[in-house]
């Protein structure tokens, strides 16, 4: 029973509408200029820098999913595609994963370059965009 909920409530989140989700907030060290035309960019690795800062793109495990779908138009099998032929191709690694908005927000404070999303921004972070 506990396996056909499971399964239940992750076809269920696959067809419910972004909208219905909570807001999420892409944010940013304090040090990094980025407009929200530039979001998508970094987070599929067409923008490396801001300026003669090295972006550093952050995924957050809780909220990958939702942010694909939103901010990059992208399921998890097409995002994972698209770092695959990118290591081949061009030698760059895909977001490193944190897996909470407080990781996201601790790392984003700590790091020249980070870029993260988390559903809720703290005030010693840039909010670049919300969705």
């Amino acid at each position: 029973m506990h396996i056909r909920r499971f399964v239940l409530a992750a076809a269920l989140s696959t067809v419910l509408p972004a909208a219905w989700a909570a807001d999420l907030y892409v944010v940013a060290h304090p040090g990094v200029t980025l407009s929200a035309d530039e979001v998508r960019d970094v987070f599929v690795g067409e923008k490396q820098f801001a300026g003669a800062v090295k972006l550093v793109p952050l995924d957050n495990a809780a909220l990958q999913a939702d942010f694909q779908a939103r901010a990059l138009k992208l399921d998890a099998a097409r995002y994972a595609t698209l770092w695959s032929k990118k290591g081949f191709r061009d030698g760059l690694s895909p977001p490193a994963v944190r897996g909470t908005d407080n990781e996201v927000l601790a790392s984003v404070k700590s790091t020249p370059g980070a870029v993260g999303y988390v559903s809720k921004p703290s005030a010693d972070v840039k909010v670049i965009n919300k969705y």
